[in-house]
């Protein structure tokens, strides 16, 4: 694995990582699984697993877990870890220097606008990516409702459906 490869990758995805690590999954399962194959769709999926259940921004601990997964290495997870954050850091240190300029900007705030809608397409086309990886039996979209209406109707702590899956992810797959 090329590091400086893996750097400009993640350099790229920092760059237009707007909206969060969920808005921006589907391009890294472009540029990471489809384009250059270095993780398959099932190892995204698992990685996408392990982001959540590890403390921190998903798009950084993604990075960090591409970055050892392809090179073997903590060189490599850092190197996509330092890859991902470099833009993100020089915007926020301009938006801030420049904080005055753009909090009353007519054309920044047009632009946050537009960029709603986009956010919110990318976050459904990570839940469709994902879904068509991870829903491998009749359980998955059960096991979806439920955890929907546990976090949505009433209100469950995320933390307690992350355990409950767990244990509901022992009891399916290795008891029955």
């Amino acid at each position: 694995m090329n590091l400086l490869k893996l750097f400009g990758a993640f350099l790229a995805i920092g760059g237009v990582a707007f909206g969060g690590g969920y808005a921006v999954l589907p391009l890294l399962q472009r540029m990471i699984v489809d384009d250059r194959a270095w993780l398959t769709m099932t190892t995204f999926v698992d990685m996408i697993a392990i982001s959540q259940i590890t403390p921190g921004p998903i798009a950084i601990n993604s990075a960090t877990f591409i970055g050892y997964q392809t090179t073997g290495s903590i060189l490599g997870a850092a190197i996509a870890t330092t890859g991902v954050i470099t833009m993100p850091a020089l915007l926020v240190g301009i938006v801030a220097y420049h904080s005055d300029k753009f909090r009353h900007s007519a054309t920044a705030g047009r632009v946050l606008k537009g960029l709603r809608p986009a956010l919110i397409g990318l976050i459904f086309a990570s839940v469709f990516l994902v879904a068509r990886t991870a829903i491998i039996d009749w359980f998955g979209p059960i096991l979806i409702a439920l955890y929907v209406a546990l976090l949505a109707k009433w209100k469950v702590h995320p933390v307690l459906v992350v355990l409950l899956s767990g244990i509901v992810g022992i009891v399916i797959y290795y008891i029955i």
